[in-house]
């Protein structure tokens, strides 16, 4: 009888014939406040638990503005890319693009 490697398992077919890969995915996540103009920029490798935190309050620089409500997020595979995104997010250029871009309801489509 052959035995089933670790990668081979992870990568076992699930039901739909779907892939099993068991990836953790980092998330760059812009929430905004509810009552306030405020809007954060942050990553995480669990999505619900970080937006389940600033909403009661546990995160310092979010406290004043809750409740929020998740905006847009972006998946990553590596923490490292993560960070690096949420950086230049937080620029100039990358909150110009946020609101061109990602923060908006217009839809824009070029031919």
């Amino acid at each position: 009888m052959a035995r089933i490697s670790e990668r081979s398992q992870s990568l076992r077919s699930t039901s739909f014939g779907r892939p099993n890969f068991d990836i953790i995915m980092w998330y760059v996540y812009i929430i905004k406040s509810i009552i306030k103009d405020f809007i954060y920029i942050g990553s995480t490798n669990d999505l619900k638990t970080r937006l389940e935190e600033h909403n009661s309050g546990l995160s310092k620089s979010t406290k004043p503005y809750k409740p929020f409500s998740l905006e847009a997020y972006i998946a990553v595979k590596t923490e490292n890319k993560a960070r690096e995104l949420e950086k230049y997010l937080k620029t100039g250029s990358g909150k110009a693009i946020l609101k061109k871009r990602i923060l908006t309801d217009k839809a824009s489509v070029k031919a």
